[in-house]
This record gives structure tokens, sequence and C-alpha cells, in this order.
């Protein structure tokens, strides 16, 4: 079933009376981080560097480790929560989740430019709309 990973509600507050656009971008964020989890996090002896982690030892330092440099981008790269630490994230102004996920979608309300509907869609949809409307008996 093609939609059956569809999470139900994404944007709803009140019921579903209310939908908001930060909001939509905050469920969208976690969504893809249960997404990401319930595929399942890959256990082998490349991505546990168990050999890295003897060499560097408990204390050391592994983000100049190479193995760590080709492995970052695998796990969780959040656009909207702030990982930072508590002083890097005041110096950047201390917004909170719902303050850059208002951003995020303010951004994408006003640069988003979607690729065309090929002709034969739109003139697909108008039949529909057209037929509909003959249907119901909507006056022009």
């Amino acid at each position: 079933m093609a939609g059956a990973n569809l999470i139900y509600g994404a944007g709803m507050l009140e019921l579903g009376i209310t939908f908001d656009y930060a909001q939509m971008i905050m469920d969208n964020e976690m969504a893809r981080m249960i997404k990401k989890v319930v595929g399942g996090i890959s256990v082998s002896d490349e991505t546990l560097a168990v050999d890295i982690v003897k060499q560097v030892g408990t204390a050391g330092n592994f983000i100049t480790e190479d193995h760590t440099f080709n492995h970052m981008r695998t796990q969780s790269q959040s656009k909207i929560i702030d990982r930072k630490m508590r002083e890097n994230w005041l110096d950047d102004g201390g917004k909170d989740f719902t303050e850059r996920a208002y951003a995020e979608a303010i951004s994408i309300l006003e640069n988003y430019k979607p690729d065309p509907l090929p002709e034969k869609v739109i003139l697909e949809l108008r039949r529909i709309v057209e037929e509909t409307e003959q249907e119901y008996e909507v006056k022009k």
C-alpha cells in the first residue's frame, strides 16, 4: 500500500480544527527521525568501529577520525532541532524549536518554486473540475 507510511495529522492543532505551518515543519522533523529509527540502525564491524574505539580510547577525540567523517551523515541530520552547546546556541540567537520551525515555514512559503505540472496533468485536472461543477451545478 503506497500511503501506508503516512502519518496522519501533520500540522494539525486543536483536533484538526487549526492548521499551522510551523507545526507541520516540527511534525515532519519528528516523523523523519522516527522513520530513521524504525528503519533500523546498521550494526556491523564498519559501523561499530570497534578498532577505532580501541585505538582512540574512551577519553579520545573521534571527530578527527576519517571513520567519523565518512559516517557522520548517516545518522540523524536535523535541520530544525538545534543540538549545539548552550553557549553556541545562545550566541546564535537562542531560537527554540518553534521559532526555527516558523522561520523555516516562512522561508518555504516565500522561496519555494515548485516544478510546473505537465500540460497533460493540468488538462486532466481542469476536466475533473469542470465535470464536478456540472454535476453539482456550480455557477461560475
